[in-house]
């Protein structure tokens, strides 16, 4: 094998390992530095060349110019949907744990932004820096990088990429992770529209009572103690439902 098919298979290699690196979650995050996910790419790269090199040289050892620039597009545009697959899974925990905050009156409290560069309330801040802490304290981390190496089994390196296959599974894992998020936020959901309703028929049937003074401290507590109360089961039941996703899929 000469020089340059070394070098054109490991970067190939870069390139899927690289786009699921730079949108993993964990790894993805605006708090890890560029170069950092670039060192952890490249990293992981030559720790997985000695076995993968047998997938791609064949692949790319014959191959034109044009042809070898036609791999590299496809095999970025598959790391960067692998990793923003399970992504997705923290896009909508954090969509549903804003809309969960906003009902329990903690919506204008705003916290440090995770995973993103926007701010959000600090209840959804606080959730999303304890998932995002469960996937390196449960070592799911390494689950993500195992599902990596064997996409290379799953979507093997070609010229040409199976774009169907891949949009129909990116639209199951987004359908799944929303119906997730939806699920263990839906404690919290109700809880804010039952403790508004009632404050708004209460002050239906007692117009003269500032209810909306009472109400907000009232519920702005009740929302913290219940998330107290709910706390382990959510967290618990977002890390294992992730975690099975990352064994199958």
């Amino acid at each position: 094998m000469g020089l340059t098919s070394v070098v054109t298979t490991l970067f190939v290699l870069f390139c899927r390992i690289g786009g699921c690196i730079m949108t993993m979650p964990g790894f993805a995050s605006q708090r890890v530095p560029v170069r950092a996910r670039l060192f952890i790419a490249i990293g992981l790269t030559v720790a997985l060349a000695p076995t993968l090199a047998d997938v791609v040289t064949p692949v790319v050892a014959n191959a034109t110019p044009g042809g070898v620039l036609f791999v590299v597009l496809g095999e970025l545009v598959i790391g960067v949907l692998i990793g923003s697959m399970a992504r997705l899974f923290f896009f909508a925990l954090e969509t549903m744990t804003t809309a969960a905050a906003m009902t329990t009156g903690l919506g204008n409290i705003l916290g440090a932004a995770i995973e993103e560069t926007e701010t959000l309330p600090a209840m959804s801040s606080f959730i999303m820096l304890g998932a995002t802490t469960l996937v390196f304290v449960m070592d799911q981390h390494w689950e993500m990088i195992r599902g990596l190496f064997a996409s290379y089994s799953a979507i093997p390196v070609r010229d040409g990429m199976p774009a169907d296959g891949l949009l129909r599974e990116y639209s199951n894992v987004l359908s799944q992770s929303f119906l997730l998020a939806l699920r263990i936020s839906s404690p919290f959901l109700l809880f804010g529209f039952i403790v508004n309703l009632a404050f708004g028929f209460l002050n239906r049937m007692t117009p003269s009572v500032p209810v909306y003074f009472v109400s907000t401290p009232l519920l702005i507590g009740l929302g913290i103690y219940w998330f107290y109360v709910m706390a382990d089961d959510f967290f618990t039941a977002f890390a294992s439902a992730f975690g099975a996703w990352l064994l199958s899929g």
